[in-house]
C-alpha cells in the first residue's frame, strides 16, 4: 500500500508500506513541498500519471517532477539508499538535450541535493 505523508508514519502505516518488500520501503520525496509517498512495488514507471507508484501519487497531488527524489528505506536499520533511476532520469535527459543542441544548460534540471540536507538518519539500531 502506498501512503502519501506530510508527517512521520505511524507504525501501522509502516507495516502497510512493507507489504510488497518486507525489509524495505520504496519512497519518493517532494523536496520542495516536504511530502513523502512510500510503499508499493517501484518508485516510478514509464506512465507515472496513470500508475499506482509513489511518483504518480505525488504528481497527482501537485508535485513537480524536478522536485522528486527516490530512495529505499530500510526501517529496521533506519538506513536510506538513494540509488533510484528517478533521481537521474529526467535530469540527465534534460542535460543531454541541452548539450546536444549546443545550448547552455538551461533546461531547468536541478543538481541533486546532498542527502544530509533532507534526512537525519540514525545509525543506532
Amino acid at each position: 500500500m502506498i501512503h502519501l505523508l506530510d508527517h512521520p508514519a505511524t507504525p501501522q502505516q509502516v507495516q502497510e508500506m512493507l507489504e510488497v518488500y518486507p525489509l524495505l520501503v520504496k519512497i519518493v520525496v517532494d523536496i520542495r513541498r516536504h511530502l513523502l509517498a512510500g510503499g508499493g512495488e517501484m518508485h516510478a514507471e514509464s506512465l507515472p500519471r496513470f500508475s499506482g507508484y509513489c511518483e504518480s501519487q505525488l504528481l497527482l497531488a501537485g508535485s513537480e517532477q524536478d522536485d522528486l527524489w527516490g530512495a529505499n528505506w530500510y526501517p529496521a536499520e533506519q538506513h536510506l539508499e538513494f540509488e533510484s533511476l528517478i533521481n537521474i532520469g529526467n535530469r540527465v535527459l534534460g542535460w543531454a538535450i541541452a548539450a546536444s543542441s549546443s545550448r547552455t544548460m538551461t533546461s531547468g534540471a536541478k543538481s541533486p541535493p546532498s542527502p544530509a540536507t533532507y534526512w537525519e538518519v540514525s545509525s543506532e539500531k
